[in-house]
């Protein structure tokens, strides 16, 4: 087995990529690793170019720091599950809503969820609130044509005026989010924290994607999980530590971004996934460094995912909690013009940053995954960013045996 710490040694990766609660196809990833990589090579003065590509996988040829490296990466797809659980209907849209806050509400998850961090807190309300502010609207345009048309014979024109402002907001949906993140919010408590039997056949794919790769003519193996993907990563792992990893492998490592476990941990039945967090905390054959930022509403940031979810094993190694620092890697004006667009803050982390390029300490996406260090030689030497979050706010602690 390569050890971390070997400088330098990374002349081949396989990277995966386990995206967030997403229904769009693999090459938005492909084609944004594309984009962004390029914009940060320009800034940072260093060689990047992809290599061909299709579907779910590409290649990349880089020169960092005076090393060339060659990495192969792959999306590991679940946006086919991703868009079943989107119903296309309003009234199934309404029933997620009232079936989710049944849910959060119903497991006390709600106000340790506030404790933490208000902005998670707020996507989560958002949808709830932008849901119902629609229907209000919709009903209030219904009563005044009602009014305009007193009798039972305008009920018609009024159901029908209700129906077609609900459908105008659904079609402007790519815009508001409501109906995407009241999606997000459904799936993920639909089990009550539990994986479904499809999302756990996926996870097995997954695992023998990554065991393969173990096998292969390769220094490291990352797997990069973002936002949803964050919490499947840490299943994908723990059950290849399980089952044991090959003796004479690459490096294993695992970068964590704007993660949202205690949306699922704190949730009554996520036994299973509490188990793994517990696992992975107290592994030695991993490197785990977590990155968010305070400037991305829609995550924990800073918040050990393990630790709050009350399951930190009595020696825990992991993770190395780090702050990405979008108020200082992100240019003045670049701030100004991501201000206010949440969603777009969300996916920063995999995004070229304008400000600081020539420091190798910070957080740089693209010299992680394309770079001639580890995961663990880049930024391992690191002390937890200021602001973690450590404390036990679960509410439910229980693992699966």
């Amino acid at each position: 087995m390569k050890q971390q710490g070997d400088q330098g040694r990374v002349a081949r990766r396989a990277v995966f990529y386990i995206p967030g609660f997403d229904p769009f196809p693999p090459r938005r990833y492909r084609e944004l690793y594309r984009k962004e990589g390029a914009a940060q090579a320009a800034l940072s003065g260093y060689a990047l170019a992809m290599k061909g590509g299709a579907g779910a996988s590409w290649k990349v040829v880089a020169e960092i720091e005076g090393s060339a490296v060659t990495s192969r990466f792959e999306v590991l797809v679940w946006h086919d599950l991703v868009k079943a659980a989107m119903p296309g209907g309003i009234g199934a849209t309404y029933w997620q809503l009232l079936r989710t806050a049944w849910v959060y509400f119903g497991a006390r998850a709600i106000r340790p969820i506030v404790r933490l961090r208000i902005g998670p807190a707020l996507a989560a309300f958002y949808p709830v609130a932008a849901l119902i502010g629609q229907l209000v609207v919709a009903l209030l345009v219904g009563w005044l044509l009602w009014r305009l048309l007193p009798g039972w014979w305008g009920a018609v024109p009024a159901l029908l005026a209700v129906w077609l402002v609900l459908r105008l907001f659904q079609r402007l949906d790519g815009r508001i989010f409501a109906h995407y993140l009241m999606h997000d919010f459904a799936y993920e408590a639909g089990g009550r924290g539990a994986y479904d039997g499809e999302l756990e056949v996926r996870l097995t794919a997954f695992r023998g994607r990554i065991r393969a790769a173990l096998s292969g003519d390769v220094d490291e193996v990352l797997l990069v999980g973002h936002s949803s993907g964050v919490h499947l990563g840490v299943s994908v792992l723990a059950d290849l530590l399980r089952e044991g990893l090959p003796e004479d492998r690459p490096v294993l490592s695992f970068l964590s971004l704007g993660q949202a476990v205690p949306m699922v941990s704190f949730l009554p039945a996520a036994d299973r996934l509490r188990a793994d967090l517990h696992l992975m905390a107290g592994q030695t054959e991993v490197a785990w460094v977590d990155v968010s930022a305070p400037g991305d509403g829609c995550t924990f940031a800073l918040c050990d995912p393990v630790a709050v979810s009350g399951v930190a094993p009595a020696v825990q190694h992991w993770p190395l909690v780090l702050s990405a620092a979008f108020s200082q890697t992100l240019s003045r004006a670049r701030q100004a013009e991501l201000r206010r667009r949440y969603f777009r803050l969300h996916f920063q982390y995999l995004c070229a940053f304008d400000a600081l390029p020539d420091r190798v300490d910070v957080y740089d996406y693209f010299r992680i995954t394309a770079g001639p260090l580890t995961l663990w030689d880049r930024l391992g030497g690191r002390e937890p960013s200021p602001g973690r979050i450590a404390r036990a706010v679960s509410p439910h602690r229980g693992m699966r045996a």
